[in-house]
């Protein structure tokens, strides 16, 4: 089975805009999230402003124009002014294009451009990052309904023992210490039945704050696949694909740039320029007696190479300089500490998977084997081999253990999601969710990276995900048959 396709048959056709009111399997919750989860639907929207940096940092170096207007009345003149106008009207246009400027917009354009690749790393890591919390979300909610079942039969077996107890203490065959044995028992296990209880209300009100939706008959998840075989195997290939790590790394090419970039504040800048003015006195230009002596309107054009040479700025290029420098720094730091931590969690889940699947193993061996010792407990209880206090024994350890294999399946499948997740293999592509159309940052990348139209904007937003104000609170029903 090949992982871009594990969970291809366990759901219905994903089309966008479309959720089930329940989530049924596990796809239909990673559907329901990859759609409505709002931490994901915000990731997107920090991604197309991201986005908006290449624009920005391309108008530096492209032509830009300004038209200025002013009219003017001149109130209050100099007595000796004779030929003071009395108000004008002036406009004047100017053009100007950016030639060289040192270098420092064409760093900025590439420092801009490899954030929106980081930008994009970060939203890979966001998805999964949400679609493991899901997983997590509905493991837990499966693993609970489970231990509540098996608490709630737990107290109903108890119960009947307390009531065998004691008719059979009412005609001497058991003491007082028997009945009283199986009354703690039974008042033990419905404590540990409330507390299971809550534990279920717990997980389904974090399904419904993940997915959006409250859980319905959870099937079982479909077997994780393409596990790796070693540790290693893990580690390289979550070095070539985790996208956390890939992000910390263009990040520091980022910066790299950002370097570039301040280091051509020093430089010359060189540029065209054309400017055009216009000026009417509307006749005020003169005193009466000469105003027809005097032209009162005028114009003037000029267009030119302008060059500028930056000989002292007080300091500033410097300091900036050094901040860059400071902030490629940080980030280089920032990547090891990625790298590390990745290590660290591929290996820390490799290990938390295998050791869940050994105690699998090593539980459903000790639910066989509880199972058998109960029987044959109650059946030597029942010629007088055995006390109540045996079967009260056996029962827990049958429930002990039984909690302990659920326990280990749910921590087992989170493990190596986890591990998944980690070597980047837990996004929506990898997870088969393609049945319709994924949310593609390239085109909102592609849409918006050559604008020059200033005035062109987007509608305003409109929140994307779903509120769970109105969901009603969750309680402790088993929706489905409790998975053992």
């Amino acid at each position: 089975m090949k992982t871009s396709h594990w969970l291809a048959g366990c759901g219905a056709v994903f089309v966008l805009g479309a959720a089930p009111l329940h989530a049924e399997t596990l796809r239909d919750a990673l559907v329901a999230a990859y759609q409505t989860n709002p931490t994901l639907n915000a990731a997107r929207a920090q991604q197309r402003a991201t986005d908006e940096g290449v624009p920005i940092a391309l108008a530096d170096g492209r032509p830009n124009s300004q038209v200025q207007a002013q009219y003017s009345e001149n109130f209050l003149n100099p007595a000796n002014a004779f030929t003071a106008p009395a108000r004008s009207v002036s406009g004047n246009i100017n053009l100007n294009v950016p030639i060289y400027s040192g270098g420092s917009a064409r760093n900025a354009i590439n420092a801009a451009k490899v954030r929106v690749g980081a930008g994009q790393a970060d939203l890979r890591g966001t998805e999964a990052t949400v679609f493991s919390n899901v997983v997590a979300a509905y493991m837990d909610v499966i693993r609970d309904e489970a231990i509540v079942g098996l608490q709630r039969q737990n107290v109903s077996v108890l119960d009947v023992n307390l009531q065998a107890s004691s008719d059979r203490f009412e005609i001497g065959d058991l003491t007082r210490t028997d009945v009283a044995q199986s009354e703690a028992r039974l008042a033990i296990a419905r404590s540990d039945l409330q507390t299971a209880e809550a534990n279920l209300i717990r997980s389904k009100e974090t399904y419904i704050q993940l997915v959006g939706i409250a859980p319905g008959q959870l099937e079982p998840p479909p077997p994780l696949p393409n596990l790796p075989e070693a540790p290693e195997a893990a580690v390289f290939t979550a070095l070539d694909n985790n996208p956390d790590l890939e992000a910390a790394r263009e990040r520091v090419e980022a910066a790299n740039f950002d370097v570039r970039a301040a280091r051509g504040t020093r430089m010359p800048q060189l540029s065209l320029f054309t400017q055009g003015n216009y000026q009417n006195f509307l006749g005020t230009l003169g005193s009466t007696l000469f105003a027809g002596n005097f032209v009162q309107q005028q114009s003037s054009a000029a267009a030119g190479v302008q060059l500028t040479v930056p000989v002292y700025q007080g300091g500033r290029p410097g300091a900036q300089i050094r901040r860059a420098q400071a902030v490629s720094g940080q980030a280089m730091e920032q990547e090891i500490a990625v790298e590390r931590g990745i290590i660290a969690q591929v290996r820390a889940a490799y290990a938390s998977f295998n050791a869940s699947m050994q105690v699998i193993d090593s539980s459903q061996k000790a639910v066989e084997s509880n199972t058998l010792a109960l029987e044959g407990v109650r059946a030597e209880n029942s010629v007088g081999n055995r006390t109540i206090l045996d079967i009260l024994d056996a029962e827990r350890e049958l429930l002990n253990a039984q909690v302990q294999l659920v326990t280990a399946r749910r921590n087992a499948y989170v493990a190596g999601f986890t591990l998944l997740a980690a070597m980047g293999r837990a996004e929506a592509r990898d997870l088969g969710l393609d049945g319709g159309v994924l949310y593609d940052p390239d085109i909102n990348y592609e849409r918006v990276r050559d604008k020059i139209n200033d005035w062109d904007s987007d509608k305003n937003p409109v929140a994307q995900s779903t509120r769970t104000v109105d969901s009603p609170a969750q309680n402790a029903a088993v929706v489905g048959p409790p998975n053992q």
